[in-house]
């Protein structure tokens, strides 16, 4: 286990209602500071088989799936799970990959702007609420069958796998206490 004890703080600029925000400047060594302020264990380096396994349940899930497809989902599941970690390094994937901003913010709220998703998207979208929230319903018949409706078999198994593995990583990311801002890809 990570046994760093750093106690720096986030340098933070108050708003007018009292409320600290960091300021665009203070950012990047915000997030240093919170980086560096992480007790938790590195996964990635106790547990490297699990975590090379996982790296290759995500690398089966994609295939065959539109990109923008893959990170709306991973985006969306990130928001159910309070993500902040996998949440910012999705939305930059998207961004990265031509992801208009527009739909980016609509993420959270698509049912009511059902307009910047196509059907099939909005499929996978509720898909993706009712596996992640799972807990507290099941998956409804209705839901499963309206992505059903729109992915042949093959497809709509690794819109599911890709449901499942953000999960995952969601968990990995939260228990471990990763910090938003920071991506381990780029260290590897």
């Amino acid at each position: 286990m990570t046994t760093n004890t750093s106690t720096a703080t986030v340098s933070t600029v108050s708003s007018a209602s009292g409320a600290p925000n960091a300021s665009a400047a203070d950012l990047p060594n915000g997030i240093a500071t919170a980086e560096a302020a992480r007790t938790r264990l590195d996964f990635a380096k106790a547990a490297p088989k699990v975590f090379r396994a996982i790296i290759g349940l995500d690398a089966a899930a994609r295939q065959g799936l539109d990109p923008a497809l893959v990170e709306l989902i991973q985006i969306r599941a990130s928001h159910l799970n309070h993500c902040a970690y996998c949440l910012h390094m999705h939305t930059n994937d998207a961004r990265k990959a031509g992801e208009n901003e527009d739909r980016l913010h609509m993420v959270a709220v698509w049912r009511e702007a059902r307009h910047f998703f196509t059907p099939k998207e909005q499929a996978a979208l509720a898909l993706t609420e009712a596996v992640t929230l799972v807990a507290d319903g099941g998956v409804p018949d209705t839901v499963y069958a309206e992505a059903a409706a729109h992915f042949e078999d093959q497809e709509l198994a690794q819109v599911l796998s890709l449901i499942l593995t953000i999960n995952t990583w969601n968990r990995v990311a939260l228990a471990t206490g990763k910090v938003a801002g920071t991506d381990e890809r780029a260290a590897g």
